[in-house]
Parts: structure tokens; C-alpha cells; sequence
């Protein structure tokens, strides 16, 4: 596999999302500019500039016609995808962490940073078909939660948002009240800060990635730890394949402690894990420097991974990927 190298961010990568149509990229970086990418050759098509931060998270709504970005800039953005108009701000006293649109587009869900007083907060936002009758406000704000929450999604059927952040355990809310009903217990979860959450391609479970060396798959009504994925490195991100068992997970060592190894013992590559034998397929090798952001295309035939060098690499995968028998 010849990945084509797409090199459009002077800083570090942060992010990765693909359309549901699967043939845009987006990718978000410490540059402040979120850049929009065809997702077969690697074309860059433009970026969305307004941001003064760096941007940490986005989501494109399912017709692909909003894309929602969430900045250390203490904003969340509303863009029209293919314009590149910026079309509201969310204002807040903390950095945007997370975005993450729910089924159907009507809401979307933002976390953001406990800074100065401020503690972690996930908030709901009502996003109007008019740009123009857009607002501010919040349909619900949650609390609680110690430590930054690096990401929150909605879960199945928008009845439930799933939290995970700094302090390893992942929480259930009632995205209609506010009120936890469920989270990881200690004995099951991981044991460092959670860095990264994917969901499935249909919402019955989800994939966590952290600090503590593993990845683990997780039932998204139950909050079951279904199988666990143990790697020699930190882990900052994690895909689920949509079309065959497997599941991405990437990371390596953190940027300080780099230097002071060989190269090949950073662990800078995507592996592949089979997701119900838990056992490692292959890797994909490639970035210099730790990988900050993974995805998988929709249709399972191709991923991108974005590191610490600033490069976005995409991979087509040959036909024997789709042969592999364990």
C-alpha cells in the first residue's frame, strides 16, 4: 500500500473525519485552520479559516453540507461545507474540546475544558436548518466530571451522550435530563486517561483508546467491556472497521520521551487488531512522530492517519487486506 502523503498543516494533527458519502476528508490541526481534503487522491479542496486556536475536534453533518469545529480558541464553529462561509460562533469560557452532530443533525454535543474556575462541561445545542435563526443557547449543559473530557458522542438513537476524559471512566448521560445513568467501573476500565472514542458504524457499541497501553471495545446501552486491546505504547487514537472485524488503533510514545529512544521504539504505526480474537492483524508504519488522529472511509476500503509531523497519510488497502484469515 503506497500512501499518498497530503501535506497541508504546519502543526501537529488533532483530528480526522470523513463524510458519511466517504468521499471527503477533514482534518483538524494546531494551525488553526481546519482543511477539507478529497478523500480518493488526497486533493486538498480548501480550509475554513476564523479560527484563532488550535482546533481539536469537528463533525460534518450527515448530508454533508455542515461542518461543526470545536478550537482551544474557547469556540465552536458552524461552517457551510462547501463555501467555506463561516455560519455561527458558539461562545464559551473554556476550550471547545470535542463536537459531535447527532442522527438527524437537529443537535449537536460540545465539551469543553475545566479552566481557571471553570470546570469540564458538556453542552447541547439546538443547530437550526437557517443559519440565520441560529442561537447560542444550550438545551442542556452537564457538570460533574473531574478532568477535561476529551470526547463526547451521542449514543443510540440521540437518547444518550457517552462521555470519556482525564479521569479513565466513561459516563452515560440522558441527553434529555442531564442525569448519569450509568459509568465504567475500575476493575473493567482503563486505568489512564482516556484519549480517544469511536462508535460503531450502527451505535451498539463503541471503541476507546488511552494512555494506559489498551484499547477496549465497549456495549453503548450496557457500558459492557466486550474485548480489550493491549499495545506496547500510549494510545491516542482508535477506528472501527464498517466493513470487516477489525479495529485501528494509533499512538506512540509522547513527544518528550522521543528522543531519548530508537525510532522503531516510539511505536509510531496504525495497528490492526482482529475486533472479536483480539489478537494484532498487522501495522501500517509511516509517520515520524507519535499519531494523533486515525479514520476508517465508510465504505472500509481506505484510511487516513494524521501525526505529529503535520502529514495526513492516506491508505488505499490492497486486495490481500480483505484476504487476511486468522
Amino acid at each position: 500500500m503506497r500512501p499518498f502523503l497530503m501535506k497541508g498543516h504546519e502543526r501537529p494533527l488533532t483530528f480526522l473525519k470523513y463524510n458519511r458519502q466517504g468521499d471527503l476528508l477533514f482534518s483538524c490541526a494546531k494551525d488553526h485552520k481546519p482543511t477539507v481534503w478529497f478523500a480518493d487522491n488526497g486533493e486538498r479542496l480548501g480550509t475554513y479559516n476564523g479560527h484563532k486556536g488550535a482546533v481539536w475536534c469537528c463533525d460534518v453533518s450527515r448530508d454533508s453540507r455542515r461542518l461543526i469545529t470545536g478550537s482551544a480558541d474557547r469556540s465552536a464553529k458552524l461552517w457551510d461545507v462547501k463555501s467555506g462561509t463561516l455560519l455561527f460562533t458558539f461562545e464559551f469560557d473554556s476550550p471547545a474540546r470535542s463536537v459531535d452532530f447527532a442522527i438527524g443533525d437537529k443537535l449537536a454535543v460540545i465539551t469543553t475544558d475545566p479552566f481557571m474556575e471553570q470546570t469540564s462541561a458538556i453542552h447541547v445545542k439546538t443547530i437550526s436548518n437557517d443559519p440565520n435563526e441560529q442561537t447560542a443557547e444550550s438545551a442542556l449543559k452537564i457538570t460533574g466530571p473531574r478532568g477535561r473530557i476529551n470526547r463526547a458522542v451521542w449514543g443510540p438513537l440521540n437518547r444518550t451522550i457517552i462521555s470519556a476524559g482525564e479521569d479513565a471512566i466513561i459516563r452515560i448521560w440522558d441527553s434529555e435530563t442531564g442525569k448519569m445513568l450509568n459509568e465504567s467501573s475500575k476493575e473493567t476500565g482503563h486505568s489512564k486517561t482516556i484519549t480517544s472514542l469511536s462508535m460503531s458504524e450502527d451505535g451498539s457499541h463503541f471503541l476507546t483508546g488511552s494512555s494506559d497501553k489498551s484499547a477496549k471495545l465497549w456495549d453503548s446501552r450496557t457500558l459492557t467491556n466486550l474485548k480489550t486491546y493491549v499495545t506496547g505504547s500510549p494510545i491516542n487514537a482508535v477506528a472501527i472497521s464498517p466493513l470487516l472485524e477489525h479495529v485501528v488503533i494509533g499512538g506512540g510514545q509522547a513527544v518528550g520521551e522521543v528522543t531519548t529512544t530508537h525510532h522503531r521504539a516510539g511505536n509510531f504505526e496504525a495497528k490492526f487488531f482482529h475486533k472479536v480474537l483480539q489478537e494484532e492483524i498487522g501495522g501500517v508504519k509511516g509517520h515520524f512522530g507519535p499519531m494523533h488522529a486515525l479514520a476508517i472511509n465508510p465504505d472500509g476500503r481506505s484510511f487516513s492517519s494524521g501525526g505529529e509531523d503535520g502529514y495526513i497519510r492516506l491508505h488505499h488497502f490492497d486486495k490481500d487486506y480483505f484476504n487476511i484469515k486468522m
